[in-house]
């Protein structure tokens, strides 16, 4: 392949997308305190705000296994390809938009383990985002052989 990206790096980025699908719950539960805010919704919100929740940590897993499992397919220059890194991609770069339009409105608990955690995982947000866009990038110079 002419724009080779380095399997290394995506199946990096996919170890660190499971990691903080598996790291969401102690997150929400031990930074945030995210159940005893929503207890406080109506029964029907309250398992709406769980389900995105689970979607988002469902959604941070899956990104993850693909990029260990199909790390050839996501850079071979396909409309599926292409398909999957923009999909990716922007779920990322809205996650890291939103780091930064939103999130720094809030009060989050001033332990020091928590501030590391909190620059640690924008770090991650940001790479993920950086990877997929360069796999985006890669796969349409391919695609329309550029």
């Amino acid at each position: 392949m002419k724009y080779h990206i380095p399997n290394w790096i995506i199946i990096l980025g996919g170890l660190g997308q499971i990691f903080t699908a598996l790291i969401y719950p102690y997150i929400r539960h031990k930074v945030f305190d995210w159940y005893t805010d929503v207890k406080k919704l109506k029964p029907l919100n309250q398992e709406i705000a769980k389900t995105y929740g689970r979607y988002i940590q469902g959604l941070n897993f899956s990104f993850g296994l693909i990029a260990i499992l199909l790390t050839a397919e996501l850079q071979n220059g396909s409309k599926l390809a292409i398909a999957i890194t923009t999909l990716i991609a922007a779920y990322w770069i809205g996650k890291v938009a939103t780091q930064i339009a939103y999130y720094p409105m809030y009060e989050i608990p001033k332990k020091m383990i928590f501030k590391i955690g909190g620059y640690f995982m924008n770090l991650l947000f940001t790479i993920f985002a950086l990877v997929y866009t360069w796999l985006l990038i890669s796969n349409c110079f391919q695609y329309f052989n550029l």
